[in-house]
């Protein structure tokens, strides 16, 4: 365990190669994002929300008050062998909303499609106010209770503005969009969010190779604690579902929704030098969120299909029971 708290040490001093405007690149892509998926957000969704009210407040409060304080228990019991920035980057992962791929991962796992889309839409659209909010109260909480070498401060206002940039902005051009011209929306809204999931990965892609040196070198203890901190956020939610009786197609759903995180908008807090100035050693926190992004997706679809191939099971011994009656 030495070995590993003197490894994430060296890695918060890294500052990750996306290029000299790759946080304003990364920006400008989240944004060009969010107006895809405020496309897809109509009123329906809440309506729809507010008529299955026990399993939209159950994944509400999953997403928004289960993960991030599981995680602070989690990076509290075990700050001895994270560093703050480590701790930093799982905590903002937890704060941010469901991640646009968690509907497509609900689908193919035959959940609830209608609760899935209407949580995302309602973690998303709160963020703006949720996810800085979480983050000043969570973030400072750790750090408080963490021996720092210097203080390190989380300016919950500048958060506040960039996501209201990045998302509320966005957010209301696409559903006025959505709303106002629905002929001109349903022709954009899937070549856009394709467009946008282009960019993003080709992005990701990117700045892999550009970071391949610190990826090999660090990943392997990264990739631990990614590893876990992701099944306890697939735990909670399908904890959470459990506790309030929910089926079994909601359970996945829920299962999904607080273990697909948006990564991708904590690297573009995280490189946001009014947030976190150049001179503040992120570097854990950077690989936090970006290991994030990547590995949500292999878990999602993992769990996805371990719950395919059970269904696939119990039918075929129903059928073969059935046959042998």
């Amino acid at each position: 365990m030495n070995q590993m708290v003197l490894q994430l040490e060296q890695l918060d001093s890294v500052r990750l190669n996306f290029g000299n405007n790759g946080g304003l690149i990364l920006s400008i892509v989240q944004a060009f994002i969010m107006f895809g998926v405020a496309l897809s957000i109509k009123p329906l969704h809440f309506k729809t929300a507010f008529s299955n009210p026990k399993g939209v407040i159950t994944g509400v409060v999953s997403q928004i008050v289960l993960l991030p304080l599981v995680t602070f228990i989690g990076v509290y019991v075990f700050k001895s062998y994270l560093t703050v920035t480590v701790a930093l980057g799982a905590i903002l992962v937890a704060c941010c909303p469901g991640g646009n791929i968690s509907n497509f991962i609900s689908s193919i796992s035959r959940g609830n499609i209608e609760l899935s889309v209407s949580l995302t839409a309602i973690s998303t659209v709160s963020a703006v106010v949720i996810t800085p909010l979480n983050f000043s109260i969570w973030g400072n909480l750790f750090i408080n209770s963490a021996e720092l070498v210097r203080e390190l401060y989380i300016p919950i206002s500048e958060v506040f503005k960039t996501l209201f940039l990045i998302i509320g902005v966005p957010l209301l051009l696409g559903i006025l969009c959505s709303s106002k011209l629905p002929r001109f929306t349903q022709k954009i809204a899937k070549p856009i969010q394709r467009i946008s999931v282009a960019i993003f990965m080709a992005m990701v892609i990117i700045a892999f190779a550009a970071n391949y040196t610190y990826f090999v070198t660090y990943i392997k203890y990264i990739l631990i604690i990614v590893l876990v901190h992701n099944a306890l956020a697939f735990l909670t939610g399908n904890t959470a579902a459990r506790v309030m009786r929910l089926n079994d197609r909601d359970r996945r759903t829920l299962t999904i929704e607080t273990g697909i995180q948006n990564s991708g908008l904590a690297l573009m807090l995280i490189f946001n030098p009014e947030i976190f100035p150049p001179d503040v050693a992120t570097g854990g926190m950077a690989f936090m969120a970006a290991w994030w992004g990547v590995w949500h997706i292999i878990s999602g679809l993992g769990l996805s299909l371990f719950w395919n191939l059970r269904r696939k099971a119990r039918y075929d011994r129903v059928k073969t029971e059935r046959a042998i009656d």
